[in-house]
């Protein structure tokens, strides 16, 4: 059975005590349902916030009762050496970061991330025994001109399938129609769904059923405590990338708790 996942990407928001106070919150809230869901819940606060993230997300009575896991939203593509300002996977390792996002359509558009790039990441991450979630997905006029499934299998093909099948296996795919991401759009259930499984047939055909049946491919676009029940019923959907919803404790445990039980 593939796992239930859901990422919260709070991007550049919160300054320091507010970071606090949310992942207060959050570890309280899911300290008191944990019983009740089997989703792994992973946060991604800004970079200076790992550490937090990571001293929160525990019992402090029993450090074997995990809360939530700690991601961070980027990675440098390079180990180490003069590249100001940029964050290494080894010091994130370090941090006890678990997870890390890679290729998200803003790293794209607004900073010409290429497909390379997330290739040398991914290798960097999985170098330091972070899992990747990478994200893949077309832009409104790539979808108007019905050219979706040409962007997201080159962003595949020349960003992943270079790995090993046992690399490959260990990654998260997340899909975001950047169409929808901060527009208030979300794709509808079936058009989410004609995408996921699509993806999951790509990669059958390049690394076999096995690893094809049991990849966590997530849903990111808008989705919000309305729309993630009807999104999560998916079969090809295992969760969600949740950017602003997750910015606030009742909205993503909402979200959270979305799945069928």
């Amino acid at each position: 059975m593939r796992r239930k996942i859901v990422v919260g990407n709070w991007k550049m928001n919160k300054t320091f005590p507010e970071a606090e106070d949310l992942l207060d919150e959050l570890a309280e809230r899911l300290k008191e349902e944990q019983d009740d869901q089997d989703v792994e819940v992973i946060v991604c606060p800004p970079f200076l916030y790992a550490e937090m993230a990571h001293d929160l997300c525990t019992d402090e009575d029993d450090e074997s009762q995990v809360y939530y896991s700690v991601g961070v939203q980027d990675v440098s593509e390079h180990a180490q050496g003069a590249y100001t300002g940029e964050v290494s996977a080894a010091m994130l390792s370090s941090m006890g970061v678990e997870y890390c996002i890679v290729g998200h359509s803003e790293r794209r558009k607004y900073f010409g991330e290429s497909d390379a790039q997330v290739s040398r990441k991914v290798e960097q991450l999985l170098q330091n025994e972070i899992t990747p979630i990478v994200c893949c997905g077309e832009n409104a006029e790539e979808r108007e001109s019905g050219m979706q499934f040409d962007v997201i299998g080159r962003q595949l093909k020349e960003g992943l399938f270079g790995l090993k099948p046992l690399d490959f296996s260990r990654l998260v795919i997340a899909y975001e129609p950047v169409w929808a991401i901060g527009t208030g759009k979300t794709a509808t259930p079936g058009q989410a769904q004609e995408v996921h499984a699509w993806i999951r047939n790509l990669v059958q055909e390049q690394y076999g059923k096995e690893i094809a049946r049991v990849l966590p491919i997530l849903y990111g676009g808008s989705c919000n405590a309305r729309t993630a029940r009807d999104l999560f019923a998916q079969p090809d959907i295992d969760g969600g990338l949740i950017g602003g919803a997750s910015l606030n404790a009742d909205d993503f445990i909402a979200i959270v708790n979305s799945f069928e039980k």
